[in-house]
């Protein structure tokens, strides 16, 4: 398999990072290929051999397959009645094994035990966000005895909803590229969001648990009839391509009728639900309108669930409801919705379920060299876009995860909640990196109209405050020589100034005022500050002058400095008088 782009730069960003430490990771939204990344790893790691952990019995064999295809090699698996080789000559250079495999047995006599830590130089762990489990950590310490092992984890998110830190097993990210990244560069489809108000919904008396919402209570709000009904019905219409609220206008015995005269071919759907009755009731409501609807929950046996998710990739069914199984781990590219009918504040589940849609078709994107080109062929294709349904009631405090919170990493949490508050209020389905950019637009337009109005105001405020000034002042001139001549002629020019009633000097220019030799009381504020102004200006070049014939650095000096140093010239007689 070919490298992407953005792979290649992930895999040398592994080998830069493994240079300074022996741990890293790799952060890559669903659908770009992480396997295909990993695998390369592999690859250009050889001769070195390589243990890959994974979690899902789907993974194993998607593993095991992608990285044959990398390396060209066999590779073993340990999971459950499967061996791999521990024999140095028979062994091969790639091992795949269930964790939950590895960690059976006893205290002391777990099954990872079978291998010798130093067999294995690289060690990779598939969906490492959940490193930090017990069982996880257990294994990746044991194999990390290999003082020249390197540690590689992927995974779609290394967000946790529970706060635990992937620092206590990783010591360095190499590459990151998400959802937000991948969509404007043309790998994945765009995103289409709609918000469904349902009354019945309240989330406000849930309880967070490790950073979610309890499963427990969020299952008593999610499993009432009245809600399954509400969530199914808009479900429904969106699987159908239908407007909102169409179906209102029709029976319900009719609906099956009415969907199957459309002639129209459904999307392929993933429906989320918190808990098993959930599921098994949204698939019966979504049976009686429509075929083609199945559910799997974790307890549906291998073998069964294998069935029912080939039907689903075959198109052989349009529905498939699924009670945390799909969230990780199952790759079907012709999925076009998903209902989040199992709201979250976890941003790594959210991201995990919207991430099964994302996926573009096969073939339309291949060997496309740039991203104008890729999207145009997506904008083409069967799929141009995946729609999320994000199912809305009383949220109270809680901070639900919606669409928006994953693709606008780029812009102001400002433009975000902008964002999901015109698409709340408008109820439609809209394309989220569209409205997002929008809302940037309407954003800077009202920030910048927001600047006019203050500058106005500034200048409407200005103008009040001048009002209140006196009228101009009255005072006389008088010639004033700094150096303390004999006056000749006028030396300042006198301008007619504004000033505010009762204003006076400072005691700091009344103490200038005194050093040069002026009583201040004499003058009125404007012809002070009019005194004060040639004081403190720089001496004349004729008055520098003088004073550096007499050995004085004018530098920095002001005109009253100059004058005190006259003056002492003048009564010690080293300066005549003129």
């Amino acid at each position: 398999m070919e490298e992407r782009d953005y792979q290649e730069a992930a895999r040398l960003a592994v080998a830069e990072k493994h240079l300074l430490f022996d741990s890293t990771i790799v952060e890559m939204a669903t659908g770009l290929g992480k396997t295909v990344l990993f695998a390369n790893v592999i690859k250009q790691a050889f001769p070195k051999r390589a243990l890959v952990l994974v979690h899902r019995d789907e993974l194993v064999w998607q593993a095991k397959a992608t990285i044959e295809s990398v390396i060209g090699r066999t590779c073993d698996v340990e999971q459950r009645e499967e061996y791999a080789s521990t024999n140095r000559f028979s062994r091969c250079q790639v091992v795949i094994a269930m964790v939950q495999t590895l960690c059976s047995g006893s205290p002391g006599e777990r099954r990872y035990m079978r291998f010798d830590p130093k067999d294995f130089d690289l060690i990779i762990v598939d969906e490492c966000h959940h490193s930090t489990a017990s069982t996880w950590k257990e294994i990746v310490l044991w194999f990390m005895q290999n003082e020249r092992a390197r540690l590689l984890g992927v995974t779609a998110t290394s967000d946790r909803a529970d706060g635990e830190a992937l620092g206590q097993i990783f010591k360095s990210v190499a590459f990151t590229y998400g959802i937000a990244d991948a969509i404007p560069d043309g790998w994945l489809v765009d995103i289409t969001q709609q918000f469904v108000p349902v009354a019945g919904l309240d989330y406000s008396h849930i309880h967070t648990k490790a950073g979610d919402l309890s499963e427990g209570e969020l299952a008593d709000v999610m499993e009432k009839e009245e809600n399954v009904q509400h969530i199914c019905q808009p479900t429904i219409e969106a699987i159908w391509g239908l407007k909102p609220k169409t179906l209102d206008a029709i029976p319900v015995e009719n609906w099956h009728g009415h969907l199957q005269s459309l002639g129209k071919t459904p999307r392929r759907t993933i429906v989320f639900t918190v808990s098993v009755p959930q599921a098994e009731m949204c698939a019966s409501i979504f049976s009686r309108a429509m075929d083609g609807v199945e559910w799997v929950c974790g307890k549906t046996s291998k073998e069964k669930r294998r069935a029912i998710l080939q039907r689903f990739k075959l198109g052989e069914t349009a529905v498939c409801v699924n009670a945390q199984v799909l969230t990780e781990g199952y790759d079907n590219p012709w999925v076009e919705l998903i209902s989040m009918a199992r709201p979250t504040k976890s941003r790594s589940l959210y991201t995990q379920m919207i991430g099964r849609s994302t996926r573009t078709l096969p073939g339309v994107i291949d060997e496309l060299p740039t991203a104008d080109l890729r999207k145009e062929a997506i904008a083409r294709s069967k799929k141009p876009y995946c729609r999320i349904l994000d199912f809305v009631g009383n949220s109270g405090k809680h901070k639900l995860i919606t669409c928006l919170d994953v693709l606008g990493g780029h812009v102001s949490k400002e433009v975000a909640e902008a964002a999901k508050k015109k698409a709340l209020e408008d109820g439609t389905p809209k394309r989220v990196t569209v409205l997002l950019s929008n809302s940037e637009l309407e954003l800077e337009k009202q920030r910048r109209q927001e600047r006019i109005d203050a500058a106005e105001r500034r200048r409407l405020a200005e103008e009040q405050r001048k009002k209140r000034l006196l009228a101009r002042a009255d005072y006389t001139t008088q010639n004033v020589d700094p150096l303390g001549r004999t006056p000749t002629a006028e030396k300042i020019v006198t301008k007619r100034k504004f000033v505010r009633e009762g204003r006076e000097l400072s005691d700091g220019q009344k103490w200038i005022f005194e050093q040069a030799g002026y009583d201040h009381t004499k003058f009125n504020y404007a012809q002070a500050c009019s005194i004060m102004g040639t004081l403190m200006a720089p001496p004349s070049a004729k008055t520098a002058a003088v004073l550096k014939d007499h050995g004085y650095d004018t530098r920095g000096k002001k005109n009253w400095e100059c004058k005190k140093i006259i003056q002492h010239l003048r009564k010690n007689g080293e300066l005549a008088e003129k």
